[in-house]
């Protein structure tokens, strides 16, 4: 079987618990009494043992092999799915089993890209990079919609229980059906503390200018990409509030929400094969500027009626997503192939530390702005988390002039 079928394959089961909490937290914030911050806070611990262990994760990919890792880490996140559904009580247990499984998916993300790009070189190794990062949104969507279905007719501690059974198939997958290469049976570095925080490593690769473009350009593009998930639904929450009265949404936010995420999966192959044609550096700046500023127009046109408001809020999703595979190909193209497993692992960690920030920044400007059910303050919230994105083409001209 083609090795790289079976690593995307196996990054899709992995997502599988990964929105199982996006999708029940309504019901869980009401079952256990929670504010809105703590249930927050409990969808904010995935996050943090994502960034906490992603460096480690890769950069082990280096010592050993990334198949064992993957699977440690597979089985990390059936733990914390698994340990949520049958343990978890509030928000102190909630919050642990978020971060078990946040930690879970940080050891097959990264170290999933990191065989995948081992076994493909060339083209297809863009176009496969492209396919892997793209799905995701699929895995994303398909939590989603799994939880949907399960917990209404199950039970929400049996959808997690079963969210869990994706990352267990994700990880004896990749361990039994990816063979070795000689990447992988060549002699490892020991293991050290260093692996914890590889900084030397991490200043080779920043001192290399196109990878520290591309890891900057990630953390811009996450920003932006979490910061619009995290308020979509709210954002067609305020757009139902401002429809006339005989009008409303035909289906639920998470609904719209979920199936949005599905069809922007796309964007990013078809981005990364623009790329392939007109060059890396000029599809990001295109991609990035025009995902911004679409941004900015969508939150203009949140009082129009509702099918202008989905159209352009799948052509928003499609140009923040547009990008996404390009920097990642990018950044696999220009590390050098020693350092590989500690350059995705500071790519990720910069990458998913910005897409923290993404939606505190949007919460903010909203508050600072007037709130939720003023227009001008979407307004604003939506040039925040763009900003990077719509400075993008500046900030590259001014680097290469310097250099």
């Amino acid at each position: 079987m083609n090795p790289a079928v079976v690593l995307i394959v196996a990054h899709i089961l992995s997502m599988v618990g990964f929105a199982t909490f996006a999708a029940l937290l309504p019901e869980l914030r009401d079952l256990w009494r929670l504010s809105n911050a703590e249930a927050g806070l409990v969808a904010s611990a995935f996050f943090a043992g994502y960034v906490a262990t992603v460096s480690y994760w890769t950069a082990l990919t280096d010592r050993t092999d990334a198949r064992r890792v993957y699977l440690t880490g597979a089985l990390l996140a059936t733990a914390g799915g698994a340990g949520f559904g049958l343990a978890a009580d509030g928000l102190a247990s909630g919050m642990f089993f978020q971060v078990l499984l946040g930690a879970g998916v940080a050891g097959t993300y990264m170290p999933g890209l990191r065989l995948l790009s081992d076994r493909t070189s060339g083209p297809s190794q863009s176009r496969y990079i492209a396919f892997y990062t793209s799905f995701f949104g699929i895995g994303f969507a398909l939590s989603l919609a799994l939880a949907g279905v399960l917990a209404p007719a199950y039970g929400w501690r049996n959808a997690f229980v079963v969210s869990a059974a994706g990352p267990l198939c994700a990880g004896l997958a990749v361990f039994f059906l990816i063979s070795k290469t000689k990447i992988e049976l060549k002699a490892k570095k020991p293991f050290s503390l260093s692996t914890l925080f590889p900084v030397s490593s991490w200043r080779k690769v920043i001192a290399n200018r196109a990878a520290a473009g591309y890891t900057l350009g990630y953390v811009a593009h996450c920003v932006e990409l979490f910061g619009s998930r995290g308020w979509m639904v709210a954002f067609l929450a305020y757009s139902a509030g401002m429809q006339a009265p005989q009008e409303s949404f035909p289906w639920n936010f998470a609904a719209i929400a979920a199936a949005v995420n599905l069809l922007s999966v796309p964007a990013s192959i078809f981005g990364n094969e623009i790329a392939l044609r007109i060059g890396r550096r000029q599809w990001i700046q295109i991609a990035m500027f025009s995902s911004g500023a679409c941004g900015i127009g969508l939150a203009f046109c949140g009082a129009m009626h509702w099918s202008i408001v989905i159209l352009l809020l799948i052509v928003y999703s499609m140009l923040v997503m547009a990008e996404s595979a390009t920097l990642t190909a990018g950044l696999v193209a220009a590390a050098p192939v020693e350092l590989r497993g500690a350059a995705l692992g500071m790519y990720s960690l910069a990458g998913f530390s910005g897409g923290m920030l993404g939606p505190l920044l949007m919460g903010v400007a909203l508050d600072l702005a007037g709130g939720a059910a003023a227009g001008a303050a979407w307004v604003w919230g939506y040039a925040v988390i763009g900003a990077g994105c719509i400075a993008a083409p500046l900030v590259i001209r001014l680097f290469a002039k310097r250099h």
